[in-house]
């Protein structure tokens, strides 16, 4: 079977880049899977930077070895549907999977070349190509106001038809049961499938709890910051922690949101110079699991959400427990997929503050939430997120192939009718 992979992809810095890696990675270990990888073109990013507050030079970076890569779109240009579409057509795959969020192919601020890139599965399926999009987020969830999205009304407005158009792919998998009942409800979709995000390491390793509190309890922040994901309730907590827990480190890791230039390096220079917070800037794939091994507590300090957390799964296969703000879609989240999670109100430092002196404060509770969120990540690799999606995608095309008498017909018929 030939696949292509249609997302951002290292060394690209930009958004869903590690979840288009680690898709590709378990696919070339699918038999019989000859994959191509549609990725966007390297440029220099302002909001990749490391410890120090330098860009990275992803331009001069190499791509992985082992997987075939075309870069054949650029971010926030209005061209990308026709260069997807040659570059699928030379392919010609048995399946285009796409990788995606609502600004895979541009900013808020740029809808044109958003909503563009948003048509190619449509497009793709029109030429004859069967199309499945992965999709992270859905915009009835997300709460533009608290995102720091300008023109939020009018992007409401036009979410709308974007997705409808979205919902013209052959199958969309999403990732909270919320998603998939505000497609069917709202839209009508019938070719909307709920999996999970997962996890990443082909084989989790149970936690190694001598490397925790050794000496230091670290707590562990990490994403793509300035817009929903924000610092500043977590700064306001860290002192009153670190004053009843004396041996608490903080660890802020991972990149400026793309819109956000600046942004961690700014909480990174109002910080008091003897608090013992650490700045790391993007953190490189291979440096995650000794970084994720050593911590204590991952703590999601969001404003709002705008899908399943990646780091939440990261906590998961590596044993570690997690504090986030209480919000609807990680509520979802965790019960869902059997999470151990403390929450707090969103915004609330004094509530954020008592829940991670309550897990860094007793060693049974930190021991008991690791082992939950461990065997809660051990359920939900990479590799079973794959292989169900390929099990699904082969029946929906045999489906396809039955005869016009079969009720299997009948059903894609009704999928055609409704998007």
């Amino acid at each position: 079977m030939k696949i292509c992979l249609v997302g951002t992809f290292p060394p690209s810095g930009r958004q869903l880049n590690e979840y288009s890696f680690h898709l590709a990675r378990e696919l070339r270990r699918v038999p019989g899977v000859e994959l191509t990888i549609l990725a966007d073109e390297l440029t220099h990013y302002d909001f990749a930077t490391d410890a120090t507050g330098k860009p990275l030079d992803a331009p001069n970076q190499e791509e992985l070895a082992g997987y075939n890569v075309i870069r054949c779109w650029k971010f926030g240009t209005l061209s990308n549907p026709v260069r997807l579409l040659q570059a699928i057509r030379s392919v010609n795959p048995d399946v285009v999977w796409f990788n995606l969020v609502f600004s895979s192919f541009a900013t808020p601020e740029n809808p044109a070349a958003a909503a563009l890139g948003l048509t190619v599965p449509a497009l793709a399926r029109a030429m004859g190509y069967y199309t499945h999009v992965t999709l992270h987020h859905v915009l009835e969830h997300v709460d533009f106001a608290a995102a720091g999205v300008k023109h939020s009304r009018l992007l409401e407005l036009g979410s709308d038809i974007t997705t409808r158009i979205l919902l013209r792919a052959n199958s969309i998998s999403v990732l909270l049961p919320g998603y998939r009942r505000t497609l069917e409800k709202k839209y009508g979709a019938k070719n909307v499938m709920l999996s999970t995000h997962g996890t990443f390491l082909p084989n989790p390793e149970p936690p190694d709890f001598s490397m925790r509190g050794n000496p230091d309890q670290r707590i562990l922040a990490i994403g793509h910051w300035g817009t929903y994901k924000r610092l500043e309730t977590l700064m306001d907590a860290f002192p009153a922690v670190w004053k009843q827990i004396p041996n608490a480190k903080l660890v802020v890791a991972g990149a400026n949101h793309h819109t956000k230039p600046g942004y961690w390096e700014s909480i990174r220079a109002a910080q008091p110079a003897h608090l013992p917070i650490e700045f790391l800037g993007y953190v490189a794939e291979e440096d995650i699991p000794t970084l994720f091994r050593s911590t204590s507590v991952l703590v999601l300090p969001y404003d709002s959400a705008t899908g399943s957390s990646g780091p939440a799964h990261q906590a998961c296969e590596y044993g570690v427990p997690i504090v986030c703000a209480d919000i609807p879609d990680l509520h979802d989240m965790a019960v869902a997929e059997g999470m151990a999670a403390s929450f707090y109100k969103t915004g609330d430092a004094a509530q954020l503050t008592a829940a991670l002196i309550g897990i860094l404060g007793s060693p049974e509770r930190q021991r008991a939430m690791s082992e939950q969120n461990y065997a809660a990540g051990t359920a939900m690799t990479m590799e079973g997120v794959v292989r169900t999606t390929l099990d699904a995608i082969a029946a929906r095309k045999t489906e396809r192939r039955q005869p016009a008498t079969a009720p299997a017909l009948k059903g894609d018929q009704s999928l055609e009718s409704d998007g």
